[in-house]
């Protein structure tokens, strides 16, 4: 493995497990903290792609997700103290999720990006972060939180997801879950915008050193 690969593995294994910890606590009433954090994993994996090739992202993706699920795994050890009852750092259904979530979408994202690198700068990684964070989302509240799959967990209490509310306090009565992924979706949507920002400027300070 090239060690010039080091820091975009070290980067989305950080994200990853940060990620699964920080989905597990609301910001604001729709969203989860994870929700800032995981889109960054989109970031490195198409700053890898474009820098140093589709075989380098690829194995970013797949080592960091590797590093990922074992920091993560780990987690789902470590009892936290809150509100007078103990929990995992992470849950087993959480980890679950996000790591066939992250690996799916993030294998899409480099396919994609690979098939629209010729084109406009922006395209390649704004189409594949839309397509990829879409899939992510619906692979990663389904399988963490849906009452469909307690099966995974028993002893996870997830019911707390499963209460009927209108879908972001306005729109027709879905479980609380699906309000969740849907704000979370709204989300990556905007920082898959803005992430073009900082795509473009490290692009712009690492293509040289790589020529």
């Amino acid at each position: 493995m090239k060690k010039i690969h080091l820091p975009g593995i070290l980067a989305m294994a950080a994200i990853v497990v940060a990620s699964n910890i920080l989905v597990q606590f609301l910001f604001g009433q729709w969203l989860t903290w994870g929700a800032f954090t995981y889109p960054l994993a989109f970031l490195v994996t198409d700053v890898m792609n474009r820098v140093y090739g589709v075989s380098a992202a690829r194995r970013v993706v797949f080592v960091g997700f590797i590093v990922g699920v074992i920091c993560s795994l780990i987690g789902t050890q470590i009892m936290l103290q809150g509100d007078g009852y103990t929990y995992p750092a992470v849950t087993l259904r959480i980890a679950l999720g996000s790591g066939l979530g992250f690996l799916t979408a993030q294998l899409l994202d480099v396919g994609i990006f690979d098939r629209l690198r010729q084109g406009a700068w922006w395209r390649a990684p704004l189409a594949s972060t839309l397509v990829g964070s879409s899939v992510d989302t619906v692979i990663f509240f389904t399988l963490a939180f849906s009452g469909a799959f307690t099966f995974l967990e028993p002893g996870n209490d997830v019911s707390w997801a499963g209460e009927m509310l209108p879908l972001l306090g306005a729109g027709p009565v879905v479980p609380l879950w699906v309000s969740l992924g849907v704000a979370d979706w709204m989300v990556k949507l905007s920082l898959a915008l803005l992430a073009l920002v900082p795509f473009r400027i490290i692009v712009g300070y690492l293509v040289p050193r790589t020529t």
